[in-house]
This record gives C-alpha cells, structure tokens and sequence, in this order.
C-alpha cells in the first residue's frame, strides 16, 4: 500500500504524521485544500488549564479551524480567531502566529455549563449560543489589518466558516473537523488529537475574486443572487466525497494525512505538497508585559496592582506567571 500511495501522489517523501498541515490540489475538480492533524500541540493546549471535556473539545475545534485558515498565510503575521457569545463558552481567541506557532484560550462560566450539561446541550453550537466571530489578519505594526466578522445564532465552527469564506472571500468552501481524547500504549492519560480539512473551489473563471486575504465584502452567494444558479459538477463532487469522511479517521493517528486523501480523492486524482510543521508556542515574554505596564498604566494603577510589593501577570494562554516591583517603572 505505501509504495501504490507514493506513487499514486507522486510523493517523494515520507508521509507527514502529527502538528502538520498538508496543502493539496485536485485538479479536475477545480479545488484545493489543506488538511491539519494536530497531536501534541493540541494537547499541551487544551490540558494546561484541565478544560471540563465539552470546553477543551469546542476550542480544539477552534484551534483547528485557525490551522486550516491562518497556515495559507504567505507572510510572517498572526491570524487571530476570536468569539464573544453569550453561551457557556463566552470567550474564545486562538492566535496562529505564522507560519507554525499556535496558542489558544477558552473561557467559561462554571454554572451555565453545568445547567447545560444537565439538560443535555453541550455541542459546540450549544455552547457558543449568540454572538459573533471574528477573524483577524495582522500583517504588522505598519500594516493594515484585515478582518471579518461572522454572526454566531446557534451555529457550529464548521457552519461558520462557510459563511465566513462566502462573505469575506466569496470563496465556496467547505470544512470538516474532529477532536477527539484517545489512549494508545504506554500512556498515562488519553491525550488530546484532532484533525482537519478544508476544501475550496476555484474555478478558472466565474464567481468571485479568489483572494488570498480576506476583506469586508458583503455576501454574494451565486446560488441565492441566481435562482438559475448551477453549482460546478466538480464542486459537488468534491463536497460528496468530503462528506463521507469519519471523525475517526480524521484524527486517527495511524492515518496520516498523504493517506487519508488518497483514500477519499484518489479516483479523481489529488496533488499534495510539502506539509508544514506546526508546534504550540506562546509570544509572551517578560519584555513584552513589562512594556505594557510601562506604558499602559499609571503609577498610580500600578501601585494598586501590587500584592505584598509586586505586581504578578499570569499568561491567560500558557499560564506563565511574572512578577515585577512595581517601584522599578518610576522615572
């Protein structure tokens, strides 16, 4: 088998395993995509605050979707993924620092998610309930930013990414992803894993401007502008058979991601490219908060930040705890 997939993708490498992104083509269907396997990375994410179960699965999710969107950067920037809902998971940011650094935080309040574990609704649309999404490129201190927002009214992540990437990009797209807790040999505890895949279609000519970023456009679905409207017989396709994978399989770690597309693509012929490594890296930094408190915060404000001399800053993403002397900020 590994000698037909080499041949068959034209690989000349060793197939990818976990915290890697591999973009890949599918030529006759006019398509492309990415697919994300996260492994360690995720777990030292969603375990380094010990998450309950319903809210380390939703910001895995989020982490996910974050890979799929900001590894297409072709630029040293961040993509910034970020709800504010009223749900019981009220407030989500996963920063994807590119081209391989990924961070991510979730927070929560303890009484609407037992209530909402009591009456059975803990699916990641449950949780987010009503508000928004919004994603953000920052291209850098001298750049503009670009960023969309998407309603969330009782939908999933996966659900509003469609619409994201119809109405920031005009881009028809669809994702699927997985996270999942497994045990293997020799482990102490399950460990977080999940997996991803975005497919696009871009036809040679028709709908849309194919940008690499994303703008403010307004919606423009062809198929609600059009009555007369015909989606691309590729596109279908390419939908159908995206719609037959498992989560099992996109988190399994036994099926690498080269596999994983030559099992759903291969009758219709898939390209893939050199995958990208991806690893879990936090941008604090003593520097970075003591600039902050230096120019964000008065004496004053300082000083009553102090507990017994000392101001103590704890990283919401890797729970890195600094310490400063508040005295040490007086000119």
């Amino acid at each position: 088998m590994t000698e037909n997939l080499l041949s068959a993708l034209g690989l000349d490498r060793p197939e990818s395993g976990d915290d890697a992104v591999v973009p890949f083509t599918l030529d006759k269907l006019d398509t492309r995509g990415r697919v994300v396997r996260l492994g360690a990375a995720l777990d030292t994410i969603l375990s380094r605050h010990d998450y309950p179960l319903p809210v380390a699965r939703l910001l895995g999710e989020a982490v996910v979707l974050s890979a799929l969107i900001g590894s297409s950067l072709k630029f040293e920037g961040r993509f910034i993924l970020q709800t504010q809902t009223d749900g019981p998971v009220n407030l989500i940011v996963v920063d994807f620092d590119a081209p391989d650094g990924m961070r991510g935080y979730a927070r929560f309040d303890q009484d609407a998610l037992v209530k909402a574990a009591e009456s059975g609704k803990t699916s990641p649309a449950d949780l987010l309930g009503n508000g928004h999404l919004a994603l953000t490129i920052d291209q850098g201190q001298h750049m503009e930013r670009y960023q969309g927002i998407v309603a969330l009214q009782g939908n999933s992540l996966e659900e509003v990414a469609h619409t994201y990437f119809m109405q920031s990009e005009q881009i028809p797209t669809q994702v699927r992803m997985a996270v999942a807790q497994m045990s293997t040999k020799g482990d102490h505890r399950p460990r977080w894993r999940a997996g991803g895949l975005l497919i696009q279609h871009l036809p040679a000519s028709g709908m849309g401007v194919m940008a690499d970023l994303p703008g403010n456009g307004d919606f423009n679905d062809p198929a609600m502008a059009d009555p007369d409207f015909v989606e691309a017989d590729g596109w279908s396709e390419a939908k159908a058979l995206l719609g037959t994978v498992g989560d099992l399989e996109l988190a399994d770690p036994d099926l690498s991601p080269e596999r994983l597309l030559f099992r759903l693509y291969h009758e219709t012929g898939v390209r893939v490219f050199p995958p990208q490594t991806l690893e879990e890296r936090c941008t604090c930094s003593v520097d970075r908060i003591e600039d902050m408190l230096a120019n964000s915060f008065s004496d004053e404000e300082r000083q009553e930040m102090a507990v017994d001399g000392e101001i103590e800053v704890v990283c919401e993403f890797c729970s890195s705890a600094y310490r400063f002397n508040p005295h040490q900020f007086q000119n």
